[in-house]
């Protein structure tokens, strides 16, 4: 069974300049590995000869509400796993062997992990920890020597010699993503989570301590295949806009050429409970808000694969479902829900040579509710800065990589009523290929019509006019009017409007003919319409 879809960037068109992308269409094709585990939220690396080395992640659905059901070390993995996907193999072997502090680590979810050679980083991560008699935040940096644990694994060796640890508590963050530049790591936002998550909040029994890490750290590791050390250690703190956790972080080849690394969403806003909108642009020597873009179809982790198209310099980023404060309606509204449920939209990100960005919904979706906490892992060939490089691959279809696992969920909002029955962690591999000689078919490109798809009659109009919009979100509204030398003739706040279908009549008889721009914003997106005056 295949699910298909095709990804076609045509011409882009607003008041300013015309993009253009090199088309491809991308299918998925869901294959069965026997005795692979279902699996959500886990670390990997890949051996010299294309085997994945999976350690960590939870073998359960979405985590319960109750303190006492949820996070329980029963559903740790405590097996490192070896999968072949060419040959259709895994193999298995339990952690016990190893020290405590090593084997209560790798047991652990959300750590953050990079791959340098053929050795595996991993830092952090939250779960139960026996040593502490308490669920806790690692504090531990672990190097995995990939090529000799997976020798080992599959011949039933002894795997004790292919991990080293050290102990610092600059490494005790979950959930947050890591990168390298410049043979400098890059630890970005997640938090520290010492005790039991209660969704009462940190004073009630159980009680937690949450810390937001609200940072990048940067920092090089010094391995010589014994040991491990910490160098040219420094952080930049940035408490409102890396107040960020359990998101997708990207490789970027930005429009000046220089690599880096993009934030994408994430949760929670430092004065509310819901999603960043935002993006973070991270370069080897800075950090950059995104305030003019506004993500809405993918703010949890999930398997993401980014494509750079050098022949237009446009940076292509793709999301699997996963979980989304936004849909997308029939008619092309988005419709919010603030209990973030999970969805099956795939949508990518598409930023042009001229730095703009715009989110674009795929036509077709995951086959089920499926992806959050799923990883895409390459197959390395026409990939460099681990980003698919689109003018190396071929004219005909060709395999670029697997998504595998996540969670998979039975219905949209579970959290409320989840007793551990209502989701699962998928076992389910996709292979990923693209094809550039495919034609495109129709995306729906995300713009402030969509967000308000706003109508507006009669138009020419004598001065009465009729407004009829989508609010996604109940919050204060804001018409302005502008005569076309751009100077702001009407305005008018509309307060407390009901999320959902509105109507609004506004009068501009004192306004004399000619031709004007209507504006409806809610301070973060906006639309605009021409409205002619007679």
């Amino acid at each position: 069974m295949k699910f298909i879809f095709s990804i076609l960037t045509l011409f882009i068109i607003n008041s300013y300049n015309s993009q253009t992308s090199t088309p491809f269409s991308i299918e998925i094709e869901p294959i069965s590995i026997a005795n692979t585990p279902g699996l959500h939220s886990y670390s990997w690396g890949k051996t010299s000869d294309g085997k994945w080395v999976i350690l960590g992640g939870r073998l359960d659905g979405l985590h319960q509400r109750q303190p006492f059901a949820a996070f329980l070390e029963q559903d740790n993995n405590k097996s490192i796993h070896v999968i072949d996907p060419i040959n259709n193999q895994v193999w298995s072997q339990s952690l016990s062997s190893l020290s405590s502090s090593i084997f209560e680590q790798l047991q652990s979810t959300n750590q953050q992990f990079y791959q340098r050679d053929t050795v595996l980083y991993i830092t952090g991560g939250y779960g139960f920890s026996a040593s502490s008699n308490d669920h806790i935040t690692y504090p531990y940096l672990t190097a995995v020597s990939l090529n000799q644990v997976a020798n080992a694994v599959i011949n039933g060796d002894n795997i004790t010699n292919f991990f080293r640890q050290i102990n610092d508590s600059r490494f005790a963050v979950t959930g947050g993503q890591m990168g390298y530049l410049n043979n400098t790591f890059y630890l970005v936002g997640g938090n520290l989570f010492n005790g039991r998550y209660n969704p009462m909040g940190p004073n009630n029994g159980p009680g937690f301590i949450q810390e937001y890490n609200e940072k990048i750290k940067r920092f090089k590791i010094i391995d010589n295949g014994t040991s491990l050390t910490i160098s040219d250690y420094t952080e930049v703190i940035d408490p409102t806009n890396l107040h960020r956790r359990d998101y997708n972080m990207a490789p970027q080849i930005f429009p000046n050429g220089e690599l880096g690394y993009t934030a994408f969403t994430g949760v929670f806003q430092p004065s509310v409970d819901l999603p960043f909108l935002n993006t973070v642009d991270i370069t080897e020597n800075n950090h950059q808000v995104n305030n003019t873009f506004s993500q809405y179809l993918s703010q949890y982790h999930s398997a993401k694969l980014p494509i750079y198209d050098e022949a237009s310099n446009a940076m292509n980023t793709i999301f699997f479902g996963g979980m989304s404060q936004y849909t997308l309606d029939n008619l092309g509204n988005l419709v919010q829900d603030d209990n973030v449920p999970f969805v099956k939209t795939i949508s990518k990100v598409v930023r042009y040579s001229d730095g703009s960005m715009q989110e674009i919904k795929l036509p077709i979706e995951m086959p089920t509710l499926i992806g959050s906490g799923s990883e895409f892992i390459p197959v390395t060939n026409y990939f460099s800065h681990k980003i698919l490089q689109l003018d190396s691959i071929p004219t005909e279809r060709t395999l670029i990589g697997y998504i595998y696992g996540g969670i998979e969920s039975s219905a949209s909002n579970i959290f409320f009523i989840n007793d551990g029955t209502q989701s699962s962690a998928s076992n389910i591999i996709f292979k990923v290929y693209i094809n550039k000689s495919s034609t495109g078919i129709n995306e729906m490109k995300i713009e402030g019509n969509n967000v308000f798809n706003l109508k507006v009659f009669p138009n020419p109009t004598k001065g009465d006019l009729n407004l009829k919009f989508y609010n996604p979100s109940q919050a204060n509204l804001h018409l302005k009017v502008y005569s076309i030398k751009g100077k702001l003739v009407f305005s008018k706040t509309l307060f407390n409007i009901e999320r959902g279908d509105n109507e609004q009549f506004i009068s501009l008889e004192k306004l004399a003919k000619g031709t004007y721009t209507l504006e409806l914003n809610n301070s973060i997106e906006k639309t605009t319409v021409s409205i002619l005056k007679n």
